[in-house]
């Protein structure tokens, strides 16, 4: 496996006037870094580094067997007031970044799509919506058939989360929509079948994992041959002086959100923590190569408070 590495980088800057649409509103400072036929000096010789956040729950070293609970302890907690969090938190922009995410999954009516860690069906109902558009029908002269085709699966560990999605589900009319499917289950053994999905997403959800590695061959295995891994999550800033002023904010006022709304400040805690031992934006890309999948590229948001990173399984 190879990997080069080509850099584009732009900027795109908020325009307030009133008609700017959705994408155009973001306020995002963008680089992209393409991965395809240079190899880096540190991919096999530094796994092991790459791998070290494993037995780690925040800041704290724990065993394997033991992060698991903990991690479903921290959203059983928080699943009532997940959705209201993340717009606290973010001042609303996690949801231009999912549609940023679903943007560059380009969905199309009769794919079989996975979402994975997407318990309460934010990201689900946005591919659900792309699909049924009216817009998107008419350009793509999509039948009635192939959106009855379509099947957008719902995957999380945790029931609450999945609870909450389905709620969320009845009250949008779509309780009994046969489109989404919610599957309790496992990002590191999927229960799919091998070259079964059109595409796949993670949205903040990979960080807590036990073992990345196996969630990103899960999520190899599990698409065909074409198929798009896309995965939104919190990153690293590398800008000197904004870098300070996040982490200021992160540990020091995102607890006391959550102690404030959540009436849980540890598991808020925990969300920043993970945050930095989650790998930077290089490495996790390395990590999806080393996956088995083509065309590795990341895009960073907001000075790289998030990054979106995408492959193609080919």
């Amino acid at each position: 496996m190879h990997l080069t590495s080509r850099a584009d980088s732009s900027l795109s800057l908020v325009s307030s006037s009133q008609g700017t649409n959705f994408t155009e509103a973001m306020a995002l400072r963008s680089i992209s870094r393409r991965f395809g036929s240079r190899v880096l000096s540190y991919r096999s010789s530094s796994v092991a580094s790459l791998h070290s956040h494993a037995t780690s729950f925040g800041f704290q070293q724990v065993k394997e067997e033991e992060k698991s609970k903990l991690v479903g302890n921290v959203f059983t907690n928080v699943a009532s007031s997940y959705d209201i969090m993340n717009d606290v938190m973010s001042g609303g922009l996690h949801r231009l970044w999912k549609e940023r995410l679903v943007g560059k999954l380009s969905p199309f009516a009769g794919m079989k799509h996975l979402d994975v860690a997407g318990g309460t069906g934010d990201v689900a109902f946005r591919i659900f919506d792309a699909v049924n558009s009216v817009k998107r029908r008419a350009l793509r002269k999509v039948d009635e058939a192939s959106l009855e085709e379509t099947q957008i699966y719902v995957c999380d560990i945790n029931p609450n989360m999945l609870n909450v999605g389905k709620q969320r589900a009845a009250e949008r009319g779509l309780g009994d929509n046969k489109s989404l499917v919610w599957v309790e289950g496992d990002a590191e053994a999927l229960s799919f079948d091998d070259n079964s999905m059109d595409g796949y997403t993670i949205a903040f959800g990979i960080r807590n994992v036990t073992h990345i590695e196996k969630a990103l061959a899960e999520a190899y295995r599990v698409l065909k041959r074409g198929g798009r891994f896309l995965c939104l999550e919190l990153s690293h800033v590398d800008i000197p002086v904004f870098k300070d002023v996040y982490d200021l904010y992160s540990f020091k006022v995102i607890p006391n959100l959550g102690e404030l709304i959540a009436g849980d400040r540890e598991s808020y805690q925990y969300l920043v923590e993970s945050v930095r031992r989650f790998p930077p934006q290089e490495k996790f890309a390395t990590m999806i190569a080393d996956a088995g999948f083509e065309k590795v590229e990341y895009e960073n948001l907001v000075g790289g408070v998030v990054a979106i990173h995408s492959a193609i399984k080919l």
